[in-house]
């Protein structure tokens, strides 16, 4: 079994989900060694998210923004955690919703995403910083 793993530094993105799929490939050329395995990508934030889906057509991107906005709505009178901004604990949900996480299986030596996919950094605040994330891949 092989361990590969490497930390990526993202600079600061506006809001919204951005593709970084090339980000990962180019982050890890040993991935390219490993017949089957897996690889995991990790988000070290908890107002920031990862999530596989559609690469193709941008309105999806603007669409996903859409509905994230309209189900988690900001300047929630409930909402007890708001001394960061209006748009930091409806991020802290967005991401708990989306996860911290993506695994993706490694098949001869690429990830094995399917021709639509691609994995996404999304982004939930207006000013979230730079962004760590954390790729480890394993296998034979």
């Amino acid at each position: 079994m092989k361990i590969f793993q490497q930390s990526l530094t993202f600079r600061e993105k506006r809001r919204g989900f951005h593709l970084i799929t090339g980000d990962i490939i180019n982050a890890m050329p040993q991935i390219s060694q490993l017949t089957t395995g897996m690889c995991q990508v990790f988000i070290q934030h908890t107002s920031a998210s990862l999530t596989i889906n559609e690469n193709a057509d941008p309105t999806v991107r603007k669409d996903f923004e859409m509905y994230f906005n309209k189900t988690v709505k900001e300047n929630d009178p409930d909402y007890e955690h708001d001394y960061e901004g209006s748009d930091d604990m409806p991020a802290h949900l967005k991401a708990s919703i989306l996860g911290s996480s993506v695994m993706i299986p490694i098949k001869n030596g690429r990830l094995a995403l399917g021709t639509w996919q691609g994995i996404y950094l999304c982004e939930h605040r207006d000013h979230g910083g730079p962004r760590g994330v954390v790729v480890t891949a394993w296998g034979e």
